[in-house]
């Protein structure tokens, strides 16, 4: 039986590059997304008999649970996860109420987790690949990200955890950070201010593409990273090993 894939933010940027690589890889692939129409014109737009759009709001586990099903009937089998799914929401720390914050740590932090452990079984019985998906802010903090960098910095954490104990499944667990990616959404609200500061601080000098980290996640759900678990991968062209520099200084 061929090989398989979940993605989860399938409607858009990353997860939809992501799902058209494993289609272009051969798997059948799981476009998962809270958004049904986006999620239904993407899966349409991809012209692939393989790929199966099914909407789902990953931070709500009785609708977790159903998917399992759903996914076992569409696919058969598992063979990878990658919880890409998240919502970004920035602002200051005093006026980031608990109600903004718990919206964020639902989707992007208990999503993941939900998602892990309800398809466990399906990746144990075929010694399958997690990859999540967390951020730069995961690593290095940053104004306005609260929020979203302690979720993402949790999805981190959460992927050491899931790697040290699925080992003796023979799962695979890593995680992708990703730096800045020019998405259409960056794009609509990044001024020309903040782009120009990304190019300077960038040792790459420029924004990723939304496939260059898409590479990056089916290379560690493909049998060429079999002994590589646990780990943290910033995609993000040098900027968290930047670290403060002044790009003046640079040559």
């Amino acid at each position: 039986m061929e090989k398989t894939a979940i993605v989860t933010g399938a409607a858009r940027g990353i997860g939809l590059a992501t799902a058209k690589l494993f289609l272009a890889e051969g798997r059948q692939v799981a476009l998962v997304d809270i958004d049904e129409e986006e999620l239904a014109r993407a899966a349409a737009a991809l012209g692939d008999e393989r790929a199966h759009a099914l909407p789902c709001d990953i931070a709500d586990p009785d609708a977790v649970a159903r998917l399992v099903g759903t996914v076992e009937a569409a696919l058969g089998r598992v063979d990878a996860l990658v919880n890409n799914a998240g919502i970004a929401d920035f602002g200051p720390l005093d006026a980031h109420d608990f109600e903004r914050w718990r919206a964020v740590m639902a989707v992007n932090l208990d999503g993941t987790f939900l998602m892990s452990q309800a398809f466990l079984p399906a990746l144990k019985a075929t010694r399958g690949a997690i990859v999540n998906i967390a951020s730069i802010s995961a690593l290095r903090a940053s104004t306005l990200r609260v929020a979203y960098g302690t979720s993402k910095a949790g999805v981190a954490h959460l992927t050491q955890q899931q790697a040290v104990e699925l080992g003796e499944y023979g799962i695979r667990v890593n995680c992708v950070c990703p730096g800045p990616v020019r998405t259409k959404l960056a794009m609509a609200v990044h001024t020309q201010e903040i782009i120009d500061a990304y190019h300077d601080a960038i040792p790459l000098c420029r924004y990723g593409q939304e496939r260059e980290i898409a590479e990056a996640i089916l290379w560690l759900c493909s049998d060429k990273a079999s002994f590589v678990t646990g780990q943290r991968l910033a995609v993000d062209g040098g900027f968290e090993a930047a670290g403060i520099g002044l790009p003046a200084l640079r040559a």
